[in-house]
């Protein structure tokens, strides 16, 4: 319920220098007013927005009187000029477990309630403080695992997205306005905009929207991750690569087939790339109907991918089963790179694999070199070397990336309308629904369901 007073933990679990509780709502500073007992001896009502005060943090006994367990800070942001924008304290005590859960008891039974996953956040989109792609750009900086992860989020907590569609979406309204104009008041000698101007204001939007809906190649790759699947017959390094490229020993490593009987999935970062690694199975006839399984997982994986890996001995020429996967490779949707493995033993047979493929690497998962080349190559597959991740509007998730095509095929129809003579109020339609599209991906007009999905990803105490 909106209108509760919620409280959770922020800080991670475990022991540390301090803790801090938040607390927000509208009975936060008269809750945390009988828990926090300022030293200077004024109620924390007293004490001014924005303001740290030092104190006593008590708990109720079991006869009903309260104890001091702590000594602590207590900072007061009164609404709107919060990040909830409600009233909100937040009590900071030292770090100890059972310490914040016993100041967080204290809260509740003072009159809060445990907040839910991303509630703080949720309410802080819900009062105006920040857009949906803003508060997605939050959640990825709290699980950024990456330097560029981390710098695309913090471009998306500014606002770069967000100031990007707002602007597309105020041509779109100003466009509209000017063909409404032309329905409302045909009689009329008013400035309305002709059909050419329309038609070429429309293309101009056109532009903008594929030229924002191409960053998501680099958006996916950087945030979302790229399933990548590592392939090839048995024996030629396909679990020393796997390894490698994770930085430690994650699969098991013999000389012996088979070793490798199902799939294994782990998620990397490669430069800034995200790698969503998997390791297969060697690819070969086998009798052996467990292996068979481990197999058929490893075509499966294939077929999803949207890179591959393909790992082959630059020792030995390619055998008749390997002749095959090279084929299939050719004919796959996805980027195929071939890893030419083993390179530190000498490359007699590379030509006869690099004749099937666009992107080759020489390496040697022994002892990594050639990774190196490797990574660049995946880097310049999926990343778009213009884009400046830390100030650019990028488009990091499906879901803004499925908003941002839905208003291009708008805008699209709405100018194919427009210059097919149709009635302008069927122009008027497809923009509109452009409109729409672009305010999803903000939030402006996006369904109850996709919201909750969004927060539900986040820790209980943002």
């Amino acid at each position: 319920m909106l209108g509760d007073t919620i409280a959770a933990i922020s800080t991670p679990r475990g022991k540390g220098g301090v803790g801090m509780i938040r607390v927000s709502g509208n009975r936060a500073v008269e809750i945390c007013e009988s828990v926090f007992l300022p030293k200077s001896g004024k109620a924390l009502s007293e004490i001014p927005s924005r303001t740290a005060v030092y104190g006593a943090i008590t708990a109720p006994e079991a006869d009903g009187c309260r104890v001091s367990v702590d000594d602590g800070i207590a900072t007061v942001f009164r609404a709107p000029a919060s990040f909830t924008g409600e009233d909100t304290v937040e009590i900071t005590c030292h770090g100890g477990i059972l310490l914040c859960e016993t100041v967080l008891a204290s809260v509740i039974a003072a009159g809060a309630r445990c907040a839910e996953a991303g509630e703080f956040t949720r309410r802080a989109f819900l009062s105006g403080k920040l857009g949906l792609s803003e508060a997605e750009a939050l959640g990825d900086l709290l699980e950024a695992k990456t330097h560029a992860q981390m710098k695309l989020a913090h471009a998306g907590m500014r606002g770069r997205l967000s100031s990007r569609c707002e602007e597309i979406y105020a041509r779109l309204c100003s466009i509209l306005a000017g063909i409404y104009v032309k329905i409302d008041y045909p009689d009329e000698d008013l400035a309305e905009m002709t059909v050419p101007e329309a038609a070429e204001a429309l293309e101009a939007c056109l532009r903008d929207l594929s030229s924002l809906a191409s960053t998501y190649k680099t958006g996916h790759a950087v945030a979302e991750g790229i399933p990548t699947v590592i392939c090839g017959r048995p024996n030629v390094g396909k679990s020393s690569l796997y390894n490698l490229i994770l930085g430690h020993d994650a699969a098991i490593v013999t000389d012996v087939e088979g070793t490798t009987r199902d799939v294994l999935c782990e998620t990397a970062s490669f430069g800034d790339v995200t790698l969503r690694l998997f390791d297969t199975a060697g690819l070969h006839e086998t009798a052996d109907p467990v292996e068979r399984i481990g197999i058929d997982r490893a075509h499966r994986a294939m077929e999803e991918a949207e890179l591959i890996l393909a790992v082959f001995d630059a020792n030995v020429p390619p055998t008749v089963e390997e002749e095959a996967l090279m084929q299939a490779l050719s004919e796959c949707d996805c980027a195929v790179i071939a890893v030419l493995n083993k390179a530190d033993l000498g490359t007699p047979c590379v030509d006869a694999y690099r004749a099937h493929f666009t992107h080759t690497v020489e390496l040697c998962a022994r002892d990594g070199k050639g990774l190196d080349v490797l990574r660049k190559t995946v880097a310049g597959l999926f990343l778009e070397g213009a884009l400046d991740l830390g100030r650019d509007a990028v488009l990091s998730n499906a879901r803004q990336y499925g908003a941002v095509l839905a208003a291009t095929e708008g805008v699209r129809r709405a100018k194919e309308a427009l210059l097919a003579g149709y009635p302008l109020e069927l122009c008027c339609a497809d923009a509109e629904g452009a409109m729409e599209a672009i305010s999803s991906l903000d939030g402006r007009a996006v369904s109850e369901d996709i919201v909750s999905e969004i927060f539900s990803h986040f820790c209980v105490g943002k």
